[in-house]
């Protein structure tokens, strides 16, 4: 059976790794843990380590599926294709409203 390990213990697994005090071995036995774990917690915290740093506009626009530009480009192509949809229909049934 998997076991579930909250952030916090996750966390404080991590930084006892990050501090290099004692070695991953140490660690995991002090936690019960796998080694492998261990590592894997530590490289996951080390890499999000920045965003903990960064700004609420620069996580938005780090998680911002698409860029403004793109928005924007999708939008003009919208409203071509609609205008075109627009005319064929008045054509096939007569003058809109």
């Amino acid at each position: 059976m998997k076991k579930n390990y909250d952030i916090k213990f996750k966390s404080k697994v991590a930084l006892e790794a990050i501090k290099g005090e004692r070695s991953i071995a140490e660690i995991a036995s002090e936690f019960e843990v796998h080694p492998n774990m261990v590592t894997l917690w530590k490289k996951k915290a080390l890499e999000n380590m920045p965003s903990a740093f960064s700004s609420k506009s620069e996580k938005r626009k780090k998680e911002s599926r698409y860029s403004e530009d793109e928005l924007i480009r999708q939008i003009g192509q919208l409203k071509v294709e609609n205008e075109f949809m627009r005319k064929k229909y008045e054509q096939w049934v007569g003058k809109l409203g």
